[in-house]
């Protein structure tokens, strides 16, 4: 009777000892799992800020060709008048709203594909409203440089 309590002891042991190591195991890929993702939205974080330096580097280039205006005078002397004619050119570039509902599509559809677990349709609701909301905030901005 004693070497059966001695069996069953051991058998409990041996069990709970695998059972902590399977709990470890657990918890650390649930820790990988999650450092995945973080560093996936960082990425992504990356990605955009990268594309916003791109634009705001396009701005600069924009605002330096507009301030070469094409300026073209000529002075014909007659005798009594003189005429001098100005012709100024501008370049035309997106709206604010277009820019803004492109970037908040594309950062709604990156974030909707990593929150949600059907990365198809998480990207075309987050694409949709980015998008939206993008547009609305370019919108904005156009209004104020109007004023």
């Amino acid at each position: 009777m004693k070497a059966l309590y001695f069996i069953l002891i051991s058998l409990v042991i041996v069990s709970c000892q695998n059972q902590g190591k399977t709990d470890v195991q657990a918890v650390k890929q649930a820790t990988v799992d999650s450092m995945k993702v973080v560093l996936e939205k960082q990425r992504v974080i990356d990605s955009m800020q990268v594309e916003m330096a791109q634009m705001e580097e396009a701005k600069v280039e924009e605002a330096k060709v507009e301030s070469k205006r094409e300026v073209i005078v000529v002075n014909q002397q007659a005798p009594a008048s003189t005429t001098t004619t100005t012709t100024t050119t501008k370049k035309k570039g997106w709206s604010s709203t277009a820019k803004g509902a492109v970037i908040g599509a594309g950062v709604g559809a990156a974030t909707g594909a990593i929150i949600s677990k059907k990365k198809g349709q998480g990207a075309i609701i987050g694409g949709l409203a980015g998008a939206g909301v993008g547009a609305g905030t370019g919108a904005i901005i156009d209004g104020k440089n109007k004023n």
